[in-house]
């Protein structure tokens, strides 16, 4: 029987039944958004460590769930990693093994006919899974996945969209304008619409509580994709004066992080307000490290004690901020040691949800034991990255980089150490001593896992 026929059931039976008060059980096929934040470093949250930034929207969200420690993105790079997260798959077996192409030139009023890499139609997202399972479906904010016939939200499983298509916009005038000519780039289910001056992130938390409202009970998946706080820096008057006293380009960097969290706790805030919250499973996770780009004023996020940020395969590029939360059904204030991946939301979000378990092959493997004990194991016992030459495989404590970028790390990479590095991140997690010469056996047995693009 299909999910709308049972809730149709339930309801009519619900209505039968004599009123009694007691605690709410444990939704079977609960709402879930999932957030991500685009180009946060590994500890920019109060809940990581951060002492002078702001960020209690977050934080809660790991007082009522379940935070990550050694949480990996799928790739340290924004497509690559979002294909990842969609799809369960690693980035280059799903056909998304780096950015998608820019926005069109063109000023039309549609998406259709323009060519460029994206997401395969083949690959089946997220989206269609919960699509075919009954869920309504909504993509709100940042896509980059590709604008071509076949790659566009709604050809993703989708029946919603508003945001941009490319890497970045402008946050008031929604122009991208990193290269060429300026493009806008806002779009609602693949028409064109023009809000210039209105707040970005605003925008996007309307449309979210407006299409959650539309539901009227149905159960809903929101890909909730925040272009925060990618550059370009343009955080809140109030949050620049809060951070004035810290220095550049930090100050610029944490008042567009607590803008970031501040519409998070508005969505969580609409959410409790609509007795929705202990219905609603909410992931939070970013996309990769932050950025030290020339556009991001060299940067301002920070790694902690990782080495690398975004575009690097050492663990300030890829091991990142990552919650899960159902009050009431999923542990709350709880902290997992456990090497988790963001391929792994797609297996997980399928049990936690009751769904019918993914047919096709995932490289994502479900946390859900995990989610719910610190003592049970790892799903993993291996797990790759690749990024234009870097790769890294990761196995237990080791972990092996080929042609690694440090990015902006001090002191940079000696020369000896530009093709092969080897860590033991339990006992140096900072990768900052290369053991590949004095253990050139374990080299060699991971080199034999180089990912292969297929």
């Amino acid at each position: 029987m299909k999910l709308k026929a049972l809730l149709k059931t339930a309801l009519i039976l619900g209505a039968l039944l004599p009123t009694v008060h007691q605690a709410a059980p444990a939704p079977e096929h609960p709402n879930v958004i999932v957030i991500m934040t685009d180009d946060q470093g590994s500890v920019d949250a109060g809940c990581y460590g951060s002492t002078d930034i702001e960020t209690p929207a977050v934080d809660r969200l790991a007082a009522h769930g379940v935070r990550f420690t050694q949480f990996y993105s799928a790739a340290p790079v924004c497509s690559p990693s979002r294909a990842g997260l969609l799809t369960g798959r690693y980035p280059w077996v799903a056909g998304m093994p780096g950015n998608a192409a820019a926005p069109p030139i063109e000023e039309a009023d549609q998406l259709d006919g323009f060519t460029g890499n994206g997401l395969p139609a083949s690959e089946r997202t997220l989206a269609e899974m919960f699509r075919d399972a009954g869920y309504g479906t909504a993509h709100i904010g940042k896509w980059h996945l590709g604008y071509a016939e076949g790659h566009k939200p709604l050809d993703q499983g989708f029946d919603y969209s508003f945001g941009f298509m490319g890497g970045c916009i402008d946050n008031y005038t929604h122009f991208f304008y990193w290269a060429g000519p300026n493009r806008h780039d806002l779009w609602e289910n693949n028409r064109r619409v023009r809000m210039p001056g209105q707040f970005f992130p605003d925008l996007m938390v309307e449309r979210a509580t407006a299409y959650i409202r539309k539901q009227e009970g149905r159960p809903f998946f929101m890909y909730f994709a925040l272009n925060l706080p990618h550059y370009p820096y343009q955080g809140d008057s109030k949050w620049l004066d809060h951070y004035k006293s810290l220095p550049y380009p930090r100050n610029l960097y944490a008042a567009f992080v607590s803008t970031l969290d501040e519409r998070i706790g508005r969505l969580m805030t609409f959410l409790e307000d609509s007795g929705l919250r202990e219905r609603t499973l909410i992931v939070y996770q970013s996309d990769n490290g932050h950025s030290v780009e020339q556009r991001a004023h060299s940067g301002g996020g920070s790694n902690g004690p990782y080495r690398g940020a975004k575009f690097s395969v050492f663990e300030g590029g890829i091991r990142l901020p990552a919650i899960i939360s159902l009050p009431g059904t999923l542990p709350e204030g709880a902290v997992r040691n456990q090497v988790a991946h963001g391929c792994d939301w797609y297996p997980t979000l399928a049990e936690l949800c009751h769904l019918p378990p993914p047919t096709s092959d995932l490289n994502g493997r479900s946390l859900t034991s995990v989610i719910r004990s610190p003592d049970a194991p790892s799903p993993h016992d291996t797990l790759l990255w690749k990024s234009g030459q870097q790769w890294a495989v990761r196995q237990s404590p080791w972990k092996l980089l080929h042609k690694p970028d440090d990015q902006a790390d001090t002191p940079r990479l000696a020369e000896a150490d530009k093709e092969w590095f080897l860590a033991n991140l339990d006992e140096d997690p900072g990768e900052q001593t290369n053991l590949a010469r004095r253990h050139p056996d374990i080299v060699e047995r991971l080199r034999a896992l180089e990912p292969i693009a297929r």
